[in-house]
């Protein structure tokens, strides 16, 4: 491989915190320069997704074994140095990632980066914690980049102030603190039983534990088990997403759209890595189906219950967690590339979906998304409001309400999972490959329990959206025509229409990711590749 792409793992890390950082020492003022930085950081970043993801494929030449790209931090080989590992499940998170980041920065630019200070550079370091989330090898760096994201979505939570934004924000951080507690525990449970935070070292070692030390080891997988739950939003402590989520400006909760998804790739790759040794349970069906279930039933209530559009979006976001939850939770792999399909396209639909609330938003009188019962008890005929949201942006566009209208009801098809877009095309592999899975799995039960609770979810999805269509276009009569800009358009219209391609293109897409899947279930390629990863002192000194 060439020296470029040697050291191309840790360009999706170094190249957002040196953004970050230079924007931090630019004045508010100096917005032209905070843009032109932030173009380059995004256009470096998608290009090394987009290499990253043809390395682990194999579409480049001179690929490495087993299509797993392993980086050395300071050339310490593993497990005594830091270690960066990218395989097929890690380029398609960062491509992700980096995709809705295009959409949610032009989106931010129409006007909401400039209602709070800092946006930019906090976007980048947000950024820059997923992208070391998906490709750190080790444990305790997982945990330094959650914390690195987390504290980036504090300053995003709070953006454009208001008082239920802080609310929301303090629920949110709260939660989020005593779930990086516990993770700290488990990591130092995890190095006092082990001697490695490495994953891969890790995987090697879990099953030659004494049965003192595999004790505590069990215990400390449990209560990490637990902290990536709670950070994927699971029941019953997912209590703060529809108010966080809601309260946050548009194109921050639809960047957050990604951030419930760190926490399943985590039980994901660890699981993966571990469930060979016999040690995690934590990671298997015994903890994650039932999360899932229950985390999908919670979520379709809310759906039902939700009055205002915002906080059905973040309802909707637990539905999606609960339904990968169930998925991966189930034995083998048959439903692990289906669940992927559907992760990616609900992340998207997802994000488009805040998007165009926040632009229908413009259109409504106060109370419109609340019941008219509700407005006459309560007196909410003169309302005072703290969020500048509704502010006059850009230009009345003919059509623009068609375009809304069809933007709602393409973000409705897609997560409530109807045809012709790529949500039909997730749930119908995904309950094909559970049915396919009852007459495989040792409790063939749990697969007809998942069929059941994902078609209810999407019939409770398919009323709320419908009612909620409804209020928002028909039962308003004082409605006035929105003044929106194009580029905040583009990104509803690009997310839409490549949740269109994904269902055209869903045949090679769902191979990469069968064979993403199949990857997850021979952990040896990953373990291998990051153990036997020579520095560069002894490639060198070899070919001397």
């Amino acid at each position: 491989m060439s020296p470029m792409l040697q050291h191309l793992p840790i360009f999706p890390v170094a190249i957002p915190l040196m953004a970050a950082g230079l924007m931090l020492m630019l004045r508010e003022h100096r917005r032209r320069y905070k843009l032109i930085i932030s173009v380059i950081s995004l256009v470096l970043q998608f290009a090394s997704a987009l290499t990253l993801l043809m390395i682990a494929d194999g579409t480049l030449s001179n690929t490495p074994a087993g299509g797993v790209s392993v980086y050395l931090l300071g050339d310490w080989p593993a497990p005594f140095g830091i270690v960066l590992a990218i395989d097929r499940l890690s380029a398609l998170m960062l491509l992700l990632t980096n995709i809705l980041a295009w959409a949610c920065w032009v989106y931010a630019t129409a006007r909401w980066d400039k209602v709070g200070v800092h946006f930019h550079s906090l976007f980048q370091l947000l950024l820059m914690g997923l992208n070391g989330a998906f490709m750190t090898g080790d444990l305790f760096n997982l945990f330094v980049f959650f914390e690195v994201l987390l504290a980036a979505s504090y300053g995003l939570m709070l953006h454009g102030s208001g008082q239920a934004r802080v609310r929301a924000g303090l629920h949110y951080i709260a939660v989020n603190l005593v779930a990086s507690f516990l993770l700290l525990i488990a990591i130092a449970l995890i190095y006092g039983t082990t001697g490695t935070l490495n994953m891969a070292d890790l995987a090697v070692r879990a099953g030659d534990l004494a049965n003192s030390d595999r004790l505590i080891f069990e215990a400390a997988i449990a209560v990490l088990g637990i902290a990536f739950l709670i950070k994927a939003a699971a029941w019953p402590l997912n209590y703060w997403l529809p108010s966080a989520y809601g309260t946050a400006c548009a194109p921050v909760a639809a960047m957050f759209a990604i951030m419930t998804k760190v926490g399943i790739y985590s039980l994901l790759r660890i699981g993966s890595l571990l469930l060979p040794t016999g040690a995690p349970a934590a990671f298997g069906g015994a903890w994650m189906f039932p999360a899932g279930i229950a985390t999908l039933a919670f979520g379709a209530v809310g759906m039902l219950a939700a009055q205002q559009p915002e906080r059905l979006a973040g309802y909707s976001i637990i539905v999606s967690s609960g339904t990968l939850l169930a998925a991966l939770g189930m034995p083998g792999v048959i439903l692990t590339g289906p669940a992927l399909y559907y992760m990616i396209s609900s992340v998207l639909a997802l994000a488009a979906f805040f998007l165009v609330l926040e632009l229908i938003s413009r259109a409504k009188p106060f109370g419109a998304d609340l019941l008219a019962v509700s407005q006459e008890i309560f007196d909410l005929d003169d309302p005072h409001s703290d969020d500048d949201s509704d502010d006059v942006v850009g230009i009345a566009i003919p059509g623009v309400m068609v375009f809304l209208g069809m933007s709602f009801i393409a973000c409705a098809l897609l997560i409530i999972g109807l045809p012709p877009l790529s949500g039909f095309v997730a749930k119908l592999s995904l309950l094909t490959a559970a049915l396919k899975a009852s007459g495989n799995t040792p409790e063939p039960l749990n697969a007809w329990i998942l069929t059941a609770a994902v078609l209810l979810a999407g019939i409770a999805g398919l009323i709320a959206m419908v009612r909620t269509g409804i209020r928002l276009f028909w039962a308003v009569t004082d409605i006035t025509i929105p003044r929106l800009k194009l580029i905040e358009a583009i990104p509803i219209g690009s997310i839409i229409l490549l949740c269109a391609l994904m269902s055209w293109y869903a045949g090679p897409i769902s191979t990469y990711l069968e064979e993403t899947a199949d990857q997850l279930d021979e952990p040896n390629t990953y373990i291998n590749a990051v153990l036997q990863r020579h520095s560069l002192r002894d490639v060198s000194g070899g070919s001397q």
